[in-house]
């Protein structure tokens, strides 16, 4: 069944009036709904955007979606985009209709989130033995037939503390749910093939649980693509492979789930848990989040398809000072945009760097070709890395088309 999410919640979004609570956008948008700037062809900048601003390039997020789908047609595999990535309905809505089978999450309060928009295919990318989420999930799962979730499991403390908590609950369906494979060193996940296997027979014989298939992720232990960390993943991988083959007469749905694929090894992914003979019907899932936006920096050098993706999410500040004649210091800072993997690209200038963020601030070192592009009041475009921790940054996003025309706002749910 293809995945679904209220088309009547997410369009009244469009409907809300617009105010001062969020960032970077003109102050004559307030009261106007998004749909109404929408409507208008808005320039952001032309009606007093005060920085500094986030945006979304139309034709990028287009050409990345288009592109991941067709990539995971031609490969064979599902694609459930990890929705903590952008936490925006509006943007989940076209992955599905890009032909995403289900969202992925990683909490149970972003669960609830995607819940309040009628969202029906949900992938739990972690063990839940939270005793309140349980008894609200389980709630949701005996309300509506149509809400399907598959969560991890990777201990037997953890099946039975999961099924008590079902049991006390009344729950009248199953938890579906896959044992994790974890990676030597990495993070969640069961260590070594008798642990798997025991997670997977407690699993099985839980009357709470059904034991659907076997999860794992590839990148626990960092995003380093050279061949040699490549053959790491891929043995990694070959475990996940190896579980499917012992566990085959142990699952317990009409098909196996496998899942893996973050951002930088789905190749390898697709290469590795693919084929499948001799232990049935098996669906092997993506759960790639930062494909949608792409970046200039982690993924722009570690995604597979970091030649073919196009950078979707910028964010434009202002020069407030030249205090020195290479130092620049511009209205961005750890408040607005990501530096956990890299700090921000100057994508508006040639020969600057960003050297150093505080709250409010980048520190920006001026090149002499860049010196009279980098003037004070100048505004600059700079690239990011690593979207998800820029979308938490924002409430509200403008999509902008080639022209810098507004053609949709994004609300964000963090």
């Amino acid at each position: 069944m293809p995945a679904t999410i209220d088309a009547t919640a997410v369009a009244a979004l469009s409907d809300e009036p617009l105010d001062w609570r969020y960032k970077g956008l003109p102050s004559r948008w307030w009261g106007r709904t998004p749909a109404q700037v929408r409507t208008s062809g808005a320039d952001p900048f032309a009606d007093g955007a005060v920085g500094p601003l986030c945006v979304l390039r139309e034709s990028a997020l287009a050409h990345n979606l288009s592109t991941m789908a067709a990539w995971c047609r031609d490969r064979g595999v599902d694609l459930a985009p990890h929705g903590k990535t952008h936490m925006a309905p509006q943007l989940l809505a076209r992955q599905f209709e890009a032909g995403a089978t289900a969202v992925t999450l990683a909490t149970v309060s972003q669960v609830r989130t995607f819940r309040a928009f009628g969202v029906d295919r949900v992938v739990l990318a972690n063990e839940l033995v939270d005793d309140a989420g349980l008894r609200w999930l389980a709630n949701e799962l005996d309300d509506d037939p149509n809400f399907h979730l598959v969560c991890w499991v990777d201990s037997v403390r953890g099946v039975e503390m999961m099924s008590a908590t079902l049991a006390d609950a009344g729950a009248r369906r199953a938890l579906d749910v896959c044992v994790e494979v974890g990676m030597a060193g990495g993070r969640t996940g069961c260590r070594g093939d008798d642990e798997v296997d025991a997670v997977a027979r407690a699993a099985a014989k839980s009357r709470q649980l059904r034991l659907v298939g076997v999860a794992g992720y590839e990148a626990a232990t960092g995003h380093d693509v050279t061949q040699e960390a490549r053959q790491l993943v891929r043995g990694y991988l070959r475990e996940i492979r190896g579980a499917v083959d012992r566990l085959a007469t142990t699952f317990q749905g009409e098909e196996i789930l496998v899942s893996a694929g973050g951002s930088t090894y789905f190749d390898v992914v697709a290469d590795e848990l693919s084929e499948w003979t001799g232990v049935g019907t098996v669906r092997t899932v993506l759960r790639s989040g930062c494909y949608l936006t792409h970046d200039d920096g982690l993924y722009g050098r570690t995604s597979p398809l970091a030649g073919a993706l196009r950078p979707a999410l910028t964010v434009w500040a202002q020069v407030t000072s030249r205090p020195e004649p290479e130092l620049a210091l511009v209205t961005m800072g750890r408040r607005d945009v990501s530096f956990d993997q890299d700090l921000p690209v100057p994508t508006s200038l040639s020969a600057s760097a960003v050297t150093k963020l505080n709250d409010q601030h980048a520190y920006l070192r001026v090149g002499p070709a860049d010196r009279d592009r980098a003037d004070v009041g100048a505004w600059l475009e700079f690239g990011i890395s690593h979207p998800c921790t820029v979308f938490d940054k924002w409430q509200l996003i403008p999509v902008v088309d080639d022209d810098g025309r507004v053609v949709d706002l994004v609300r964000t749910f963090f």
